[in-house]
């Protein structure tokens, strides 16, 4: 009897401390993480994002608008956390803790125009600049996510590339980009 109460307590030990698991963001290898939706390298930088899935798997992205297309395209996929970077300090927060600003002259690799930061005061800061304002969040997710033509076609010598609203790659003056 000692001995099935001793298993019963074990087991629910077991279970309690699985269950308060905190989920972290993978590290970036930047010699092999490629952007889910876009295909180009994901640097170490403040513009990469990730979303862990149910099964542990990291899926990286190179901008926040290929994360959030990459969500739209795969919205059977169950994901346990989604993680943005700080503009500033580049470390990973959370996405929903996170605060935004949006402006089309911000420049960010796949011309999403949308920067993340984990203080409120720096995201308004950020957005002053811009004569912008801040972003949540809930704003985010009904936000309308376009790449910045014009920005993407003025990013001299580098390879260009988009996606279109179906995911499909999409071929535009010789480059890649909608």
């Amino acid at each position: 009897m000692k001995k099935i109460s001793l298993l019963m307590v074990l087991a629910t030990i077991f279970l309690i401390s699985a269950c308060g698991q905190k989920i972290e963001p993978r590290a970036i290898n930047e010699k092999t993480d490629t952007c889910a939706v876009c295909n180009m390298a994901v640097m170490d930088n403040q513009f990469a994002t990730q979303v862990v899935l149910d099964s542990g798997k990291s899926m990286m992205f190179d901008d926040i608008g290929c994360m959030y297309t990459w969500m739209k395209e795969n919205k059977d996929q169950k994901i346990k956390a989604q993680f943005v970077r700080d503009y500033r300090t580049k470390e990973w927060i959370p996405s929903e803790e996170a605060n935004y600003v949006y402006d089309k002259s911000i420049k960010t690799p796949m011309a999403y125009n949308v920067v993340s930061f984990e203080s409120e005061k720096e995201a308004d800061k950020f957005a002053e600049k811009y004569d912008t304002s801040t972003l949540t969040y809930e704003k985010l997710k009904s936000h309308k996510w376009e790449m910045n033509k014009k920005q993407m076609s003025d990013m001299d010598g580098e390879m260009k590339h988009s996606h279109d609203e179906s995911g499909e790659m999409t071929e535009m003056d010789g480059h890649s980009h909608q």
